[in-house]
């Protein structure tokens, strides 16, 4: 009899306390709060202090587009304790080593919008331990609801197994078991596919999700 993987899962883009609460119930390994102004699922900072007092620590996650790292800073001070960052594939080493300098590589998450047939940029794989693969968007980043290549992501996880992997892109209660299964991900983001609408999470969906990858 095999052995079951735990699978991790961050839910994303959570903009009410009740969310959070429902997503913690089921399991979530960690809760992403969105700083992106663009987003629909944009939360203020004064909104992500309520939140932050339903995130335990060591499960909040702030989520960004190529912030400054005296925001960075800002977000550390708030108790935010991973930073996952969106950016586009021609962001400088410099900007990278910034980040750095702000929060440090254990905390970091980085997540290059990767176009259309190009591969993962290895060359920024020095500057963090995790990196976030999302379906491609030319106008957004992150939050698109599409599905993205998981046996690209696969190769990468098993090229690169020190480091760690997290697999989005329109991960729903329907595609979540052959997404784990495909892309032997260890670790999940889940956004718009468990919402009514952007930023709200319905809670049947988030359980069915639940539900469903613990048969995956």
């Amino acid at each position: 009899m095999s052995k079951r993987i735990e699978v991790k899962v961050k839910v994303c883009g959570i903009t009410r306390q009740e969310d959070a609460v429902a997503a913690l119930e089921l399991g979530a390994a960690a809760i992403g709060v969105n700083f992106y102004p663009p987003s629909p699922r944009f939360v203020s900072r004064e909104k992500a202090v309520e939140l932050l007092e339903i995130i335990p620590s060591g499960q909040r996650v702030m989520v960004s587009v190529n912030p400054s790292p005296v925001d960075l800073e800002i977000f550390s001070l708030m108790g935010f304790d991973f930073f996952q960052i969106h950016f586009p594939n021609s962001t400088s080493e410099n900007t990278l080593a910034d980040w750095i300098k702000a929060v440090g590589t254990e905390k970091l998450w980085l997540a290059p919008r990767i176009p259309e047939g190009e591969s993962f940029p290895e060359s920024i794989l020095e500057f963090a331990n995790t990196f976030l693969v999302d379906a491609h968007s030319k106008k957004l980043f992150g939050g698109t609801g599409k599905t993205g290549d998981w046996q690209a992501f696969n190769f990468l996880k098993n090229k690169y197994p020190d480091k760690t992997w997290i697999l989005a892109g329109g991960l729903s209660p329907d595609n979540i078991k052959n997404a784990v299964q495909i892309s032997g991900t260890r670790y999940v983001d889940i956004n718009s596919g468990v919402e009514s609408s952007p930023g709200i999470k319905d809670s049947r969906k988030l359980s069915a999700l639940f539900n469903n990858l613990a048969k995956a």
